[in-house]
């Protein structure tokens, strides 16, 4: 049986396990993204509100919390092949 290569464009098992671990930070950050998007389009609207500021500071708040909890995590070492 012939073994073909892997196709470039799909990530490797490793790789996706990064991104699983990674997640958390990953959907912090959006939180932060869709926040701001909000303040952008408050400003059409007669401004923020002092809730769409605190929305804002909390997810800021979360990706540092998110941030520092998988800065805490051992490191995984990959091997060297």
């Amino acid at each position: 049986m012939r073994k073909y290569p892997r196709p470039v464009d799909e990530p490797t098992s490793a790789e996706l396990a990064t991104i699983e671990a990674e997640w958390p930070l990953i959907e912090a950050e959006l939180s932060v993204l869709d926040a701001e998007i909000s303040l952008i389009n408050a400003a059409n609207h007669g401004g923020p509100s002092p809730l769409d500021w605190r929305r804002l500071r909390r997810a800021e708040a979360r990706v540092t919390r998110v941030a520092a909890e998988l800065a805490a995590r051992p490191a995984v070492r990959k091997a060297v092949a």
